[in-house]
C-alpha cells in the first residue's frame, strides 16, 4: 500500500510518499518547502497571517502532486505538526484553515511524540546492523525544538523535547546577520542551559551512537559529501564529524544568508538565515555528550508516522 505523510515543521513543510516493505520504507517521492510556519512564534505567540497562508498554499500544491501523481495512495495522507503549531495561541484558526482548504485534520504532536515518532523514522532508512545491540541516541535539531531519543535496537528507552530550535534561537539571540561574537556566545549558553536540564535515563549510558536528523545535519552532511542535489540513499548511515560542523560554523558565522545560500545551493536555499543557529545547537549537543562524530539520517517524522 502507497501511503503519503506530510510533516508540518517551523521552518519546512515536508512530503513522503513511501511503501512499507518488510518493516522498511521504501521512497517514491519527497517534496520540501520552506515556509517558515514558526517566524516569530517564540516571541509573539502567535501564528502570523502570512505565515499560515504559506503553508495553506504548500499544502494545497502537496494535495494536487498526490491527486495528479499518486491516484492509489491511501487517503487522505497523515499530516503532523510540532513545535510551531504547540506554541501557537492562535492554533486552532491554523488547524481550521487547513481543513477548510484541504480536507485534512491535523494531528498535533507532543514534544514527547515528535520524539518518540522521530526515533521511529530515523531508524526506518539505517541499515540495521549499524546500530545493532548498540544503544543509539536520535538527535532532531529543528525549527523551534530540539528532540532526544534513546533507544537500543527498536526499542525507545527514554525522550525528550527541549525548546530549542535553528528558527526559535536565531529570532532570539541575533539581532543582525552574520549575528556578532557576543550574540553568538550567548546562543551557545541558551543551549547549555537547556543541556543541563536533560533527563538522567538520556545522559546515563556511557557507549552509545548519536544518530542525527533534519535539515541542520543533513545539508551539512550532504556538503560535506560533495554531493550536487540531494540523494537520501547516499547520505544515510555516512558520518560526520564534530570537526566539520566546527568548521562551517565558523564559515557560516561570517557570512550572510544571501552569501551562505548562493554559496551553498542548493542544500542551504532557503536557511541562510537559520543554518549559524542550528550549527551552534549541533555542536554544542555533540561537545555535551563528548562524541566526535554522529551517523547521519534521512529520516524523521514523516517516516516514523507512516510506519
Amino acid at each position: 500500500m502507497i501511503k503519503a505523510s506530510i510533516d508540518i515543521g517551523t521552518n519546512t513543510v515536508l512530503l513522503l510518499v513511501s511503501e512499507n516493505i518488510g518493516g522498511r520504507l521504501h521512497t517514491l517521492s519527497e517534496e520540501q518547502r520552506m515556509p517558515r510556519l514558526g517566524r516569530q512564534v517564540d516571541s509573539m505567540r502567535n501564528l502570523s497571517e502570512e505565515s499560515m497562508q504559506r503553508v495553506v498554499d504548500v499544502l494545497v500544491e502537496y494535495k494536487n502532486i498526490l491527486i495528479r501523481e499518486f491516484a492509489s495512495v491511501e487517503w487522505p495522507p497523515v499530516v503532523t505538526a510540532t513545535s510551531a503549531v504547540r506554541d501557537a495561541a492562535n492554533r486552532e484558526d491554523f488547524l481550521s484553515r487547513v481543513v477548510d482548504s484541504t480536507g485534512w485534520q491535523i494531528c498535533v504532536l507532543s514534544g514527547d511524540e515528535e520524539a518518540q515518532t522521530t526515533f521511529k523514522g530515523a531508524l526506518s532508512v539505517l541499515n540495521p546492523a549499524a546500530i545493532q545491540d548498540k544503544f543509539c541516541l536520535i538527535l532532531d535539531i529543528g525549527g523551534g525544538s530540539t528532540e532526544f531519543a534513546l533507544c537500543r535496537a527498536d526499542t525507545l528507552l527514554a525522550a525528550q523535547s527541549l525548546d530549542m530550535g535553528s528558527v526559535r534561537f536565531t529570532e532570539r539571540y541575533f539581532s543582525m546577520l552574520p549575528p556578532s561574537k557576543e550574540e553568538m556566545e550567548l546562543a551557545v549558553s541558551g543551549v547549555q542551559k537547556l543541556l543541563a536540564t536533560l533527563n538522567r535515563e538520556l545522559i546515563s549510558v556511557e557507549n552509545f551512537l548519536i544518530a542525527g536528523v533534519a535539515g541542520t545535519v543533513t545539508s551539512i552532511a550532504a556538503i560535506e559529501a560533495g554531493l550536487t542535489v540531494y540523494e537520501a540513499d547516499k547520505l544515510n548511515g555516512v558520518t560526520l564529524t564534530l570537526s566539520a560542523v566546527q568548521k562551517y560554523r565558523r564559515l557560516f558565522g561570517s557570512l550572510t544568508p544571501s552569501e551562505i545560500e548562493e554559496a551553498y545551493s542548493p542544500f542551504l536555499t532557503g536557511r541562510g538565515e537559520v543554518i549559524t543557529a542550528g550549527l551552534i545547537i549541533l555542536e554544542e549537543v555533540m561537545k555535551f555528550f563528548n562524541k566526535h562524530e554522529l551517523i547521519v539520517s534521512t529520516g524523521g517524522i514523516r517516516h516514523g508516522m507512516i510506519i
